[in-house]
């Protein structure tokens, strides 16, 4: 039961930080927007909320001297990938700040880029907080007043990833994984299914040469190499005129 509701709460955990990693690439961007300023505090809220129950959960199970050998080699499974889930939620808020201070909406200070990302991020965001719809209530000077909020975040989120390395002694790598390298990749799943992100990326499809994909015809090199000989005999008369009129 405990390796089920830890494997259930990581899942959760894991697909907020993704959608929160989605949400921060909008910002500087055309897509960038109050609402996305809105959208990055309360799913940042959310991945927090849900990482201080895993740890608690997590660090009980592993301090539990009455695990068995097998349970506890999953405990610390499930420990190592918490634990890099909290690294990337970390790495995304530094991030989500940097850019915060040097886009900000309120007062702009530089043009939004053009990533030649489009659409709303909202959807996205209603996915993280398991809702069906967005509500919007924030004041008009969120993306400033964020700011400081998102900086003292940054250092609560350090301070538990210390904490946590100092209450449990669990060696990364030591921990054996149960997949190989790539399996999620090859999963015969749905990209449609699985994907949290509903911001689309402009590219060129790669068009096919030739029509029906064929090869060139034979005739093709045939036809250049008899041009080329009769400029090469061209060439020849023409110079054999010059000199006999010289």
């Amino acid at each position: 039961m405990g390796k089920d509701e830890c494997k259930t709460m990581l899942d959760a955990l894991n697909k907020v930080t993704a959608c929160y990693r989605h949400l921060v690439i909008a910002l500087g961007s055309t897509s960038d927007s109050q609402n996305l300023r809105e959208e990055l505090k309360s799913t940042r809220t959310k991945a927090q909320e849900l990482a201080a129950a895993n740890r608690t959960k997590l660090t009980a199970l592993l301090k539990d001297k009455s695990t068995s050998a097998e349970d506890r080699a999953e405990y610390e499974r499930l420990w190592v990938l918490f634990s890099s889930s909290m690294d990337l939620l970390e790495v995304d808020m530094k991030r989500s700040l940097e850019i915060g201070q040097d886009f900000p909406l309120k007062v702009p200070t530089r043009h939004l880029i053009q990533t030649g990302m489009t659409g709303s991020t909202t959807t996205v965001a209603a996915r993280a907080m398991s809702v069906q719809n967005m509500k919007y209530e924030a004041d008009a000077n969120i993306d400033t007043a964020d700011l400081k909020d998102l900086q003292k975040e940054i250092t609560q989120v350090s301070q538990m990833m210390e904490e946590m390395e100092e209450k449990v002694q669990v060696a990364p790598w030591a921990v054996e994984a149960k997949q190989e390298a790539g399996a999620e990749l090859k999963s015969s799943m749905s990209v449609g299914n699985s994907s949290v992100g509903v911001i689309s990326i402009c590219e060129e499809e790669p068009k096919e040469e030739g029509g029906g994909g064929g090869g060139s015809s034979p005739l093709v090199p045939l036809c250049a190499m008899f041009i080329f000989c009769i400029i090469i005999a061209f060439a020849g008369v023409l110079g054999f005129l010059v000199i006999n009129m010289s």
